[in-house]
Parts: C-alpha cells; structure tokens; sequence
C-alpha cells in the first residue's frame, strides 16, 4: 500500500517554515514545494571539516623543477 503525503506536515513546512500565504502555498505544485524545502537525500556541500581531512589525507607534493606544476 502506498502511503499518501503528509498535508499537515507540507502545510506547516511551507506556511510557517517558509513563510508562504495559503494562496502562495496552494499554487505550488508538490515538486515546486519540495525544491523551495530542499532535498533532505542530497550530497551535503562539503564543509571546512571534511576539506581538511582530505588535505591531510592527500597533501599536495612538492612541485619539481620542470614538471609544468603537475
């Protein structure tokens, strides 16, 4: 069986979380609603943490004479 969507929590999301009038708010299709909210599945940006793990798992080498910085 599939599940319906959750009105009250989309409500309170776009009408409170975001600030939308309920006409504003009954206008937007269910895709438009989800972009304005963000996708909660995706790739966060990388934060200055996980930079500078990688930094220091990957430390750049030193650049030879003649290697064109490669």
């Amino acid at each position: 069986m599939r599940a319906g969507l959750d009105w009250p929590g989309l409500m309170r999301a776009g009408m409170q979380g975001l600030r939308l009038r309920p006409e504003e708010f009954w206008r937007l299709t269910p895709a438009e609603l989800a972009l304005m909210l963000g996708d909660p599945g995706a790739v966060k940006p990388m934060g200055r943490s996980r930079l500078e793990a990688l930094i220091a798992a990957w430390p750049d080498g030193r650049k030879e004479d003649g290697d064109g910085g490669r």
